[in-house]
């Protein structure tokens, strides 16, 4: 179901997802890629107005088994591309059981121990979830506010007309091609985060998302 991905033409597509949920056509690619489900796009590779097929939501690495395809092909699962896991996170995204199995498994973990279930969460009983966190009725990206003194590193929040990753005691400018400036991380603030309530849990019980290379250590 993964592979390494290319585009029949140099135009951009709109398949680049930014922390919000936004889908736009920019040159940057970022390294990971994702899908909503199965197809949402037309044969002219048009997005359609609900910008999600199903609520199974996953993240993807580029190469997998050295498979190649060609993006966005009629009634095929619509690829999308992330800088990094942080913003699919952000997104709404989880790790994918088929090329990201280890990473998958450890996110179910941490789910079902900030919970206190037993056992490995379901695929389907997450995507339940986190769909119910991350869009509205209307379709629309839902966020929260929350305090951040208490966020977990790898949380991408709303900064300004931009967005910022939290890590430590910094906050680092996001942007398409890697993360930027570092700003003190202010404290006794409270913040639109991005990232769904579920999965900031998770990453406060210590999953660790892939992170660009330009994302500060």
């Amino acid at each position: 179901m993964i592979s390494i991905v290319h585009e029949a033409t140099h135009v951009p597509l709109q398949n680049r997802v930014r922390p919000d949920g936004e889908i736009v056509a920019v040159a940057s690619r970022g390294t990971m890629m994702g899908n909503r489900g199965g197809a949402f796009h037309t044969a002219e590779q048009v997005l359609l107005p609900r910008h999600w097929h199903s609520r199974q939501w996953i993240c993807c690495v580029l190469d997998f088994n050295g498979q190649r395809r060609q993006v966005m092909q009629p009634r095929r699962y619509t690829e999308l591309f992330f800088l990094d896991e942080a913003t699919a996170l952000a997104a709404g995204h989880r790790p994918c059981f088929e090329c990201r199995r280890a990473a998958a498994d450890h996110f179910a973990h941490c789910w079902n121990a900030v919970r206190k279930l037993r056992g490995r969460a379901r695929a389907a009983q997450m995507d339940r979830a986190l769909h119910a966190e991350r869009t509205d009725r209307q379709g629309r990206k839902r966020s929260h506010v929350a305090s951040l003194d208490a966020l977990p590193d790898h949380n991408l929040i709303r900064h300004g007309a931009g967005f910022a990753r939290v890590g430590g005691r910094h906050l680092q400018i996001w942007t398409f091609d890697g993360y930027g400036a570092l700003e003190d991380r202010p404290q006794g603030h409270h913040v639109e985060v991005l990232t769904p309530p579920s999965i900031v849990a998770v990453l406060g019980a210590g999953f660790v998302p892939m992170l660009h290379k330009s994302a500060a250590t």
